[in-house]
Formats: structure tokens, C-alpha cells, sequence
């Protein structure tokens, strides 16, 4: 697990200054992967105080930038941020309960950057996401088929 001493090499690394919303940001987001902005904010108020949602928005947008977090959107889902970069891995979304998980691509050659035609682009990532239901929705799921509500 990284340690503010590695956040803070990194965020220098980025060109950017080492602020303590910028740490507070990138220990949430590497704790708690794939959570919204309104969770970072709040995570983020609860160890340093005031520091305004917008605040935050600007952190996650500008380490967005750099590449020090990726930023996804699952579809009738809000933006989901994590610091899990530098990899193609693509994610696993539950339909019931909006669990994310993530998922790595092939070991090797990444086929899903080699799609036809690429009419012309220099393609260096691609989202791909899965859609099911998770365990726990699953046995909820089965649970409730099985009893009878008129008793």
C-alpha cells in the first residue's frame, strides 16, 4: 500500500505541488477505489476540515490530467475516480447494487486496443465494462424468488 511518502513523490513527479488535499484525495481514492467525488469530499472534510467540494473537484480533475488518477463513468452511474493507472484493466459492474470491481485485461498483448478499423487514431486505452450481478445480489435475488409474500 503506498504511503504518503510515496503520494508525495508521485505529485512531484506530476509537476504538482504536494498539498494536503491532494494527499488527503489520493489516500482515500487508493482505500476506497472507485468512489464518486461527493465521497472524496466527504472523506476528505472528515481529515482536514473545511476544504470545499470544489476544492476537491479541482484535485481529482487536475491528477486526472496527469495521469495519477483514472477517471471512469459507468453508464446510470456518477464518475467513479481511482488511483489504479498505467494498466488497461476494464471493470465489472453490478446492475443491483452498483458494486465496481475491477478486472484485468490479458497478461501481454492487449487485443482490445487493436479494434477494426481504427481509422487512423493512435489508440492507447480502452474501457471496456461488464455488467452482471453480483454474489450478494444474486442470493438476495434467489432468496426473494423463493418466498411467498401472500404467506
Amino acid at each position: 500500500m503506498p504511503d504518503r511518502t510515496e503520494f508525495t513523490h508521485a505529485l512531484r513527479a506530476a509537476g504538482l505541488r504536494v498539498t494536503a488535499p491532494r494527499l488527503a484525495v489520493l489516500e482515500i481514492l487508493h482505500d476506497h477505489p472507485h468512489s464518486t467525488a461527493d465521497f472524496v469530499a466527504a472523506g476528505v472534510r472528515d481529515r482536514l476540515g473545511g476544504v470545499s467540494t470544489q476544492t476537491v473537484y479541482d484535485v481529482l480533475r487536475t491528477c486526472s490530467e496527469r495521469g495519477m488518477v483514472r477517471r471512469i463513468e459507468p453508464a446510470g452511474s456518477p464518475v467513479r475516480y481511482e488511483t489504479r493507472t498505467g494498466d488497461n484493466h476494464h471493470h465489472l459492474v453490478c446492475r443491483s447494487c452498483g458494486e465496481i470491481i475491477d478486472i484485468d485485461c490479458v497478461v501481454g498483448r492487449a487485443p482490445c486496443l487493436d479494434p477494426d478499423p481504427d481509422h487512423g487514431y493512435e489508440i492507447d486505452e480502452a474501457e471496456v465494462t461488464f455488467w452482471g450481478r453480483c454474489p450478494a445480489c444474486r442470493t438476495t435475488a434467489a432468496h426473494d424468488a423463493g418466498s411467498d409474500p401472500a404467506g
